[in-house]
């Protein structure tokens, strides 16, 4: 009886830890130098997105605008990552602070828009993780198409004791692999 009620006690304090930390403001990485940042990322894992249908073999290509802005190129294939129905969409980034860790993001000529913070990633720019502050959407990115499972779980372990993410929908990614 007594190891039930510990039991309930550890899962009521990380209910409540993760709900705190909702409330809370997302922290993001300090600084992120925009010209390595640029090129392209393969989705590791992310939040179910209704723009992202049965998404496999998802990548984003980030690239400088004459005007200092982020060219943002996403792709997918719906259902299959080498034989599915292809999708893409173009939009346009602006860094809204100094530290271009916060961008928004907009598709369709502004008709849509975003915000992609960047909330960890790697020193040597080979992952990173992508969320919002309303904590809807969460993308993990390499720079090949897998990554480690031992830096995937760290990551989505920060996701939740660090950002406050709930990942219990997670998706992780079909990639390409021949």
């Amino acid at each position: 009886m007594k190891s039930l009620l510990r039991g309930i006690g550890i899962v009521l304090f990380a209910l409540s830890t993760q709900a705190v930390l909702a409330d809370d403001e997302l922290e993001t990485v300090p600084y992120v130098d925009v010209n390595q940042y640029l090129g392209k990322w393969y989705e590791i894992a992310r939040l179910p997105q209704i723009f992202q249908p049965a998404c496999t073999a998802v990548t984003a290509d980030y690239g400088l605008d004459d005007d200092g802005s982020i060219s943002v190129f996403n792709f997918c294939r719906i259902l299959h990552p080498k034989y599915g129905f292809p999708i893409s969409v173009q939009g346009t980034g602006v860094p809204i602070d100094e530290t271009n860790s916060k961008l928004a993001i907009t598709f369709f000529e502004g008709k849509a828009a975003g915000d992609y913070w960047i909330l960890e990633l790697d020193p040597g720019y080979q992952w990173s993780l992508v969320g919002d502050p309303d904590r809807s959407s969460l993308y993990l990115l390499s720079r090949t198409p897998q990554l480690d499972e031992a830096i995937t779980d760290y990551l989505l372990d920060l996701a939740v004791t660090k950002h406050g993410y709930n990942i219990d929908h997670i998706i992780m990614t079909r990639q390409l692999t021949e």
